[in-house]
């Protein structure tokens, strides 16, 4: 087994990458919205983010939005990133119901997720 990599696997920067991961292909996300949805002050965010970039887990783009400055975040796609809009195994393969469960008979071919 491989060594758990301690740039990514720190509880706070698996929370970054983690949130990061639901954005679409080519999404990014504002420091502050990033920072809202974690909880985290915009300090310790800045650092967890620049171990990341560092590490070539995420890139960030700094901007301006007319005379704001802006800061934009987004998983690196060198890193090699699955977006969600990425097909995963679970996607495209359904598990066997389990017993007295009502299971729609759709899920069982390739192609369609499970019915919820």
């Amino acid at each position: 087994m491989t060594e758990l990599d301690p740039v990514i696997h720190a509880q706070a920067r698996l929370r970054v990458v983690a949130t990061l991961s639901a954005l679409g292909d080519g999404d990014r996300i504002t420091f502050p919205r990033l920072q809202e949805l974690l909880g985290m002050t915009a300090g310790n965010l800045s650092v967890h983010l620049r171990k990341l970039e560092d590490a070539g887990y995420v890139e960030i783009t700094k901007t301006h939005r007319g005379r704001t400055p802006a800061t934009l975040v987004r998983l690196s796609r060198a890193a090699g990133w699955r977006s969600r809009s990425t097909p995963r195994p679970s996607a495209t393969c359904s598990t066997p119901p389990t017993s007295g469960s009502s299971h729609d008979p759709r899920s069982r071919r390739p192609g369609h997720p499970p019915v919820r």
